[in-house]
């Protein structure tokens, strides 16, 4: 027998045997990190896109509104004004009544969600940064004015510049009526338009702004409201300021903050993010699978060293330790370099927009993202389990299977 040439092929399996074992631990290490890293992208996109929708309908939407538990509309009265605006942190309470109504702008005309707001409605500075043409006013001496979405402007050709031509706002008034003459069927006023908003396409098809006394005496309200509209003051608690007005005015009103106001929207948001979080969660865990295959083959190739340590008076639970950190240490590495690859793509895209939505019409160019410390917790305490899961059952193996008999 060739002794030489033994050893010399024994060490060659042994090294290549050693090669495989660092190969897999690599490749776990690289598909935790992509795997990190898309979970922390993904999981920041969809924390923008909820951000994203919040400034949007802050934009036209109130940090708080109050509507009647029962019924479409509600008398307000100046004792229960009063209530609300002695509540701490209310800064403007804004009657509004909302309603549907059809409106004609010389041979064009189209159905539209009409919104009377008393003046304070400017005061709350929503529109501030959505005017594009026109001068935001709902009063200038004797006129009264509208102001517009850019849909409904696009549809009906309605020309800020020129002051010539009013708006006709029709409102049906009884629906029930028998007559063969339609007009008694609705009422009509006419105001000019004084500006124009651009929202989101939502808002800007559908919406018109009319001063609160052209609204009422158009359908007759008197005294009732459909909503009462609060601002707060700056760094104002919502949830607290919203309990405080609860506990002001009873039961008989619904106080909604601007996520509830869409809490189906959001709900769906959040849906989504948790079914991708454990959609990404699955690959993590897919990749991880490669941990369990190196920590098997590492028990196997190092029986005798096992067995060696077993002889000097290593007790089971120390050589257990021993194959949960070195399944640790590879998923460990591999997720931080996920979460700072994911860190980084998502700083570069919020500061460069690397991605963009691929819309002309979009309302930002690029994909928006926002990173949440929390995220990065989640994540990291998924790796953590996976890791031990993963880990156990080849570090039990390797502690209960291999004694001093091995030598």
């Amino acid at each position: 027998m060739n002794f030489p040439l033994f050893i010399a092929r024994r060490y060659f399996l042994a090294k290549r045997k050693k090669n495989f074992i660092n190969l897999i631990s690599l490749l776990s290490m690289a598909g935790i990190a992509f795997s990190t890293a898309a979970l922390v992208i993904v999981l920041s996109v969809f924390n923008g896109l909820e951000g994203l929708l919040a400034r949007l309908y802050n934009s036209f939407d109130p940090e708080i509104k109050i509507e009647a538990v029962k019924g479409k509309s509600f008398v307000v009265s100046d004792s229960l004004r009063k209530k609300i605006a002695a509540v701490r942190n209310v800064k403007i309470v804004t009657d509004v009544i909302e309603d549907y109504a059809y409106i004609r702008y010389r041979e064009s005309d189209m159905p539209v969600t009409m919104k009377g707001v008393s003046d304070n409605f400017l005061n709350q500075h929503r529109l501030d940064g959505h005017i594009v043409e026109g001068t935001m006013k709902l009063h200038d001496d004797n006129a009264a004015y509208a102001i517009i979405g850019r849909g409904i402007q696009y549809q009906l050709s309605v020309s800020i510049k020129e002051s010539l031509t009013p708006i006709q706002v029709l409102y049906i008034k009884n629906s029930r009526s028998t007559s063969i003459d339609p007009a008694q069927l609705y009422v009509s006023r006419s105001l000019m338009p004084g500006a124009v908003f651009s929202i989101e396409k939502n808002y800007d098809e559908n919406f018109i702004i009319l001063p609160l006394d052209f609204v009422r005496e158009l359908m007759d309200y008197g005294d009732r409201r459909t909503s009462l509209e609060i601002k707060t003051a700056s760094q104002a608690n919502l949830n607290q300021v919203k309990a405080d007005i609860q506990r002001a005015i009873g039961q008989k009103f619904q106080v909604l903050t601007n996520q509830e106001q869409h809490q189906d929207l959001f709900r769906l948001v959040k849906m989504e993010k948790l079914f991708t979080f454990l959609a990404l969660t699955v690959l993590i865990l897919v990749a991880s699978i490669n941990i369990f295959f190196s920590l098997m083959m590492l028990a196997i190739d190092k029986k005798k060293d096992i067995s060696i340590l077993s002889a000097v008076g290593a007790p089971g639970r120390l050589i257990q330790q021993i194959f949960l950190t070195e399944g640790a240490l590879i998923a460990f590495s591999g997720a931080g370099v996920g979460l700072l690859l994911g860190g980084l793509i998502c700083w570069a895209q919020d500061r460069f927009g690397l991605v963009g939505m691929g819309m002309e019409n979009a309302i930002v160019s690029a994909y928006p993202v926002t990173m949440r410390p929390m995220d990065f917790v989640y994540v990291s305490g998924v790796i953590v389990l996976i890791t031990f899961l993963i880990s156990f059952y080849p570090a039990r193996l390797a502690a209960r299977s291999f004694s001093t008999e091995q030598l």
